[in-house]
């Protein structure tokens, strides 16, 4: 798989862009975050991306933060009827942050405002992120009973997202990042918890 593409920046569009490696042209395909915060044409760019493959085609997906990728990992591979181009939607229509507190709080308004999704497809997001998965619990603030430091919930909530992404279940998932942040220190670093986490895991 392709994990990250490190190049040239040849040309970007709002919805895609082609990053030059050592002289091989890749068509990535980006929410509008990504596009924005692109650099300069010609300037090196370094992109986190995900492949799709489908019968008739391999697209690639890029971003500029794991945030992004992971959570169109997670509408793609776990809400009915989201595919790459609607989880691109997502991910243009609003940041991240804002789309986590709107799934939380089943702000089906707010999210019916992304162009392309709709109130139903809203509502299966909702649905199925919060009660199916129950992967919003770990982007709620944190409890009173959380043993975790509250400087450290922002790498729990984005190292059980990834891990979501990755298969694992959601309770799982947090009491192996919350025992890994207990060893390891609130400091430790965003990568080396994902790695820690999926030790405990195996």
């Amino acid at each position: 798989m392709i994990t990250f593409l490190e190049g040239l920046l040849r040309s970007s569009l709002p919805t895609h862009a082609v990053v030059d490696v050592h002289g091989v042209g890749y068509e990535v395909f980006v929410p509008l975050s990504t596009y924005e915060a692109l650099p300069a044409v010609g300037d090196k760019v370094h992109l986190l991306t995900q492949l799709i493959v489908r019968e008739d085609s391999h697209t690639l997906y890029g971003f500029t933060s794991d945030e992004e990728r992971d959570l169109f990992r997670l509408l793609v591979q776990h809400v009915s009827g989201v595919g790459p181009k609607l989880a691109c939607a997502v991910l243009s229509g609003m940041p991240v942050k804002m789309f986590k507190t709107a799934v939380v709080d089943g702000d089906i308004t707010t999210l019916s405002k992304i162009s392309g999704l709709g109130k139903k497809t809203a509502e299966r997001i909702v649905l199925e992120l919060k009660d199916k998965l129950g992967v919003t619990a770990s982007w709620e603030g944190s409890s009173p009973s959380a043993s975790t430091p509250i400087g450290s919930e922002r790498q729990v909530n984005d190292t059980v997202l990834a891990l979501v992404t990755l298969g694992y279940k959601q309770p799982e998932a947090i009491k192996a990042v919350r025992a890994c942040i207990k060893d390891l220190g609130d400091q430790v670093e965003a990568e080396a918890l994902l790695r820690a986490s999926l030790k405990r895991l195996v």
